[in-house]
Formats: structure tokens, C-alpha cells, sequence
């Protein structure tokens, strides 16, 4: 039997990572009774890395339940979260145009860390214990100038991402220098992944 999983995402390039090691998939989205977005909350005091795995495992455990409600096919269902951290500070997601702007002048001439955690869990009610996996890469950003994080801004790429930027998009130009996953960077580190589905019975 071809193995497939729920893919608890919205993210249009997780879909397309999975689609690069062959594995299929079907979505498992929020529908409009779940906050989805309260999920992502950072707590008083909480590290970067604490928080990235804490809100992978919160999702998936939300999606565990959604899958039952639903009816669905109990396939094995894959979650990820990524987060952007500057000197110890957790760049999420811009609310709008202007913390957008100053969180990439925040990066601009400056090293940063890209974390992903990515985790699998079997549908209720099997009780093993969900599969979790983290990605920690380092990226430096050139220098970039107001006008030209203005434009990138205006661009409306910034919006819904960790830190303000995608590193598939034209931000490129202003990397100098990764250390770690370029997947994982995207938002799912495909190294991980592959381990966590082969643990649980695929061949990737």
C-alpha cells in the first residue's frame, strides 16, 4: 500500500518540499471554528527554541482532534512551525506593513536563526507518542537600505511569514551567507522529515 499522510498546513511550499521526496499527501486545514492563529502566542519569557516546538505540538494535537471530527481517513498526520530569532527575541509573524519594516531592519547586516520543528502523530486513538524533530539553521543578512525594504514590503511578501521574509522569494539577493537547512529555512527541513516517515513505515 502507498504510504500517504495528512498534511496539517497552509503552507503552500511544505506542500510543494513533500511533493520533492514523493510523498503524498492530503490537507488537513483549520476550518473556521478553530483559532488557529491563538496557537501561535508567545508565552512570558519563552525561548525561541522551547517556543517552536511547543506550538508544532500544540497544532498537531489540534489537528489529531479535527481529523476525528471529520471522519476523515486515520492516516499518520505530519505538522511543522517555523520561527525566525534575533538575540534571543522571537520574530513571528508581521501583524502589518510597519512591524514587518522593523523587523527587517532589525535583520538587516545582521545574523539570525531560522528554527523548524516538524513533527508526526497517528490519529486518535492510538496513544503513541507524537514524533517531533527540529531544525536550526543560521542566516546572515548584507546590509539592506530602507528604500529597498520598502519595496519589499510593498511587495506584500513579508506578510504571513516568520520574520518577515522568504528565503525562496527576493530576499535572496540580501543572503550572504546559510549555515544549515535550506528546506528547513523554507519551512519544512526535508532531512528531518524523511527520518520521522521512515520511523513510521514509509519508504522516502
Amino acid at each position: 500500500m502507498t504510504f500517504r499522510i495528512h498534511l496539517a498546513s497552509q503552507s503552500p511550499r511544505r506542500r510543494q518540499l513533500l511533493d520533492q521526496i514523493g510523498v503524498r499527501h492530503e490537507l488537513l486545514l483549520p476550518g473556521d471554528d478553530e483559532d488557529a492563529e491563538a496557537l501561535e502566542a508567545v508565552l512570558a519569557g519563552e525561548a525561541a527554541l522551547d517556543y517552536v516546538q511547543r506550538v508544532t505540538l500544540a497544532k498537531l494535537e489540534a489537528a489529531r482532534l479535527r481529523l476525528a471530527r471529520r471522519g476523515l481517513p486515520p492516516l499518520p498526520i505530519l505538522c511543522a512551525d517555523t520561527t525566525v530569532a534575533l538575540d534571543g527575541r522571537i520574530l513571528g509573524k508581521p501583524a502589518d506593513a510597519a512591524e514587518a519594516c522593523e523587523m527587517l531592519t532589525a535583520l538587516s547586516g545582521r545574523e539570525h536563526q531560522v528554527l523548524t520543528a516538524v513533527a508526526l502523530a497517528w490519529p486518535l486513538p492510538d496513544t503513541r507518542a507524537p514524533l517531533l524533530r527540529l531544525s536550526r539553521s543560521t542566516v546572515r543578512f548584507a546590509p539592506i537600505g530602507p528604500e529597498r525594504i520598502a519595496a519589499y514590503v510593498a511587495s506584500g511578501e513579508p506578510m504571513g511569514k516568520a520574520g518577515a521574509y522568504a528565503i525562496q522569494s527576493g530576499a535572496a539577493a540580501w543572503i550572504e551567507h546559510i549555515a544549515g537547512s535550506y528546506s528547513g529555512i523554507m519551512g519544512l527541513p526535508l532531512f528531518e522529515t524523511a527520518g520521522l516517515l521512515r520511523e513510521a513505515g514509509a519508504t522516502v
